[in-house]
């Protein structure tokens, strides 16, 4: 995924005990991080359909210019699902880990924002709803998509205590 994958770890002291505890009794939790990593996508779909970061904040909108000819259902949404962003997002899963990304060549770009300048030309050219447009650069503003939101937490919680419920036969406290 070379598009963007953030890594980050898990600072709930209960979901980790509970994946601690779950290590011990499970050789291999590579499945119990694949639910997780299902999880993960689902969440991050559902902050595209809100245009919302993992911590809630709506995204930037659209330069009225551009949302007028604009393609698509909503911010960083060309398509429903196919072949965009938001349909690209998927996961690893490993023993211990689960990586969420995209290997779009822009999606870092709009995870962390970013301004774009020409290369080649002296300005870039692009059309908006008044017509073509040159400009020497574009700010893109940081919609961040990709990241661990307090639903994601719960998820994260509940399915690993079901995994240890379901291979225990007791539900932890």
């Amino acid at each position: 995924m070379s598009g963007v994958t953030l890594q980050t770890t898990i600072a709930d002291s209960a979901a980790r005990a509970y994946f601690t505890a779950l290590a011990t009794v499970m050789d291999d939790t590579t499945p119990v991080m694949r639910a997780i990593g299902v999880g993960l996508v689902e969440g991050t779909h559902t902050r595209f359909e809100h245009a919302v970061s993992p911590d809630g904040q709506p995204w930037a909108p659209l330069l009225p210019a551009y949302a007028a000819i604009k393609k698509g259902p909503g911010i960083l949404r060309e398509s429903a699902m196919r072949g965009g962003l938001m349909g690209s997002i998927t996961f690893r899963a490993g023993r211990a880990e689960v990586e969420v990304g995209t290997n779009k060549i822009y999606a870092a770009v709009h995870q962390f924002g970013a301004t774009i300048e020409p290369k080649n030309w002296p300005w870039l050219v692009f059309r908006l709803a008044s017509g073509m447009v040159f400009v020497g650069s574009v700010t893109i503003p940081a919609r961040p998509y990709i990241g661990i939101s307090r639903d994601d937490e719960q998820m994260i919680l509940e399915t690993i205590i079901d995994a240890l419920d379901r291979r225990t036969g007791s539900r932890p406290l």
